[in-house]
């Protein structure tokens, strides 16, 4: 009889990739969802984060928990209201399942949740991190930190937990890469800010690839960072991609006040730098990349897109 692994945050662009595989490798998918909702093999269980309220059957047929769900970072524009639903959204949502885990007779294995490098800060400069740096101080890393802090209510369950700090995940179906390809191909791209801030990235597939791991080897525990092994300069990043689009680029870089003008203080998220070694995954795991180096990563999703 096949496993049933139990998304949250499903129907979104890590959710959707990682369903897929999944299904590949023979495994039932069901989602936690906001709303009832068709998706075809996939059983669709619904929840509401706000009134606190969870379908029991949701937990009671998972054999794993894959949690994803949270509003996204850089949708928007961190108004206060902003910032306050991009916290609660991972918080809340996180207190939701560990209360009814808490509450069920259930078999679930483990538990992969998804965090973020941005709990080392959105700017640390040139300062290698791995995972055991201290955390940051500004919201970026507040959030962070009380997102995997809710998480640990489910290892005190006595579940295996494992958080994936994740960098900046490239892939053509939404994200940073389109934000930056669109301006490239139209010969209108150029480096942000100095262009020397590092980018910690991830192709989509091994960030997938990830997660399966860290839910099948119950070697996996705790804390990891979910970058490839060679971050970049945005810099080299933003020449990479005209090399793979092979466009030139004519302009000189967008300065850093005009990047803030337009989007406030997200553009933090771009403008900051966070060099991430991904410490643990290369020493304590066989853990294996597809797409560790950034020209592969690149002309794999570029040619596709």
């Amino acid at each position: 009889m096949s496993q049933t692994v139990l998304i949250t945050g499903g129907t979104g662009t890590i959710g959707r990739r990682l369903t897929q595989l999944l299904q590949e490798q023979g495994y039932q998918v069901s989602y936690l969802s906001r709303s009832a909702q068709t998706i075809p093999d996939v059983r669709v269980y619904r929840w509401d984060i706000k009134k606190g309220e969870l379908d029991p059957q949701a937990i009671l047929t998972a054999d794993y928990i894959i949690h994803l769900a949270g509003a996204g970072i850089a949708d928007e524009r961190w108004t206060d209201a902003r910032k306050q639903e991009i916290l609660e959204s991972r918080t809340q949502s996180t207190q939701l399942l560990a209360d009814a885990l808490r509450a069920s007779q259930h078999q679930v294995k483990a538990c992969i949740a998804t965090s973020a490098v941005g709990y080392y800060g959105a700017d640390s400069g040139d300062q290698p991190m791995t995972e055991t740096s201290p955390a940051g101080t500004d919201f970026m890393a507040q959030v962070v930190r009380a997102w995997e802090r809710s998480v640990d209510q489910i290892a005190e369950l006595g579940i295996r937990t494992v958080k994936l700090r994740t960098g900046v995940m490239l892939t053509m179906a939404g994200g940073a890469l389109p934000r930056l390809a669109q301006p490239i191909r139209l010969g209108a791209g150029a480096p942000l800010g100095s262009g020397q801030q590092y980018v910690s990235w991830i192709h989509i597939d091994d960030l997938c690839r990830m997660f399966i791991q860290a839910m099948i080897d119950e070697r996996w525990e705790g804390v990891y960072n979910a970058v490839a092994p060679e971050p970049v300069t945005n810099k080299v990043l933003t020449r990479q991609i005209a090399k793979v689009l092979n466009r030139p680029l004519i302009l000189p870089n967008i300065p850093a006040f005009t990047i803030k003008l337009v989007f406030g203080e997200l553009a933090i998220t771009v403008l900051g730098s966070s060099l991430i070694l991904n410490k643990r995954v290369q020493e304590e795991t066989d853990f294996s990349y597809k797409y560790g180096q950034l020209p592969i990563a690149l002309e794999q999703l570029m040619k596709i897109a």
